[in-house]
């Protein structure tokens, strides 16, 4: 599958049905979702590979990884409603994907690859760091997508757990009004696909 086709399949499924604002459920844009799954594919870490998204929402990532010939793939969120969600984005794109509802800090298993969109922090700050710390508790390389200024503070945080960021990548992320304090119809913040490895 080409990458445009894979970013016209993504943005079809069918996103949150009642976003949360204290889990920061703002969906990636199929365009990102779909260039994060080609760089990591482009790296060998998908095709294959045993892949878990953490925070997985309507299952963007997990999808994409599966249509990408993943050899298995987990999607992790506690939310159970975007998980049904999910599981129907799965079916209707004709993929089998394991979804499981769950804390992230209670995620169990080994996996080759984590490719996740975690919180950005900006109603709870530091909410992305249990999915970093956990990814590379579970996970052989991280593929995340973080706020662009806050990736000094985490590579720090990432080097005291033995890791390093071994590749970036900058996008504008674009977030439509979605909740009650919002006050634009939609701002465009500048965020970081970070691939996390051991040296």
């Amino acid at each position: 599958m080409k990458q445009r086709e894979l970013e016209i399949t993504l943005q079809s499924l069918k996103g949150f049905t009642n976003a949360r604002p204290d889990l920061e459920q703002y969906p990636t844009p199929a365009r990102i979702a779909a260039d994060v799954l080609y760089t990591a594919h482009s790296f060998g870490d998908v095709a294959g590979k045993r892949v878990i998204d953490l925070g997985c929402g309507p299952g963007i990532f997990s999808i994409g990884a599966c249509l990408l010939g993943a050899g298995s793939v987990t999607g992790l969120d506690t939310d159970a409603e975007a998980l049904k969600t999910a599981s129907e984005n799965a079916r209707l794109a004709g993929c089998e994907v394991t979804y499981v509802c769950s804390p992230v800090e209670k995620a169990e298993g080994k996996f080759d690859t984590c490719i996740m969109n975690p919180p950005f922090g900006s109603q709870n700050r530091h909410a992305d760091l249990p999915f970093l710390e956990k990814a590379m508790d579970i996970a052989s390389v991280v593929y995340s997508i973080h706020n662009s200024g806050t990736i000094g503070h985490l590579s720090r945080k990432i080097v005291n757990n033995g890791w390093i960021i071994d590749a970036e990548k900058n996008y504008s992320f674009e977030i439509r009004h979605t909740f009650s304090f919002h006050t634009k119809e939609k701002a465009m913040f500048d965020v970081t696909l970070i691939r996390i490895v051991r040296p």
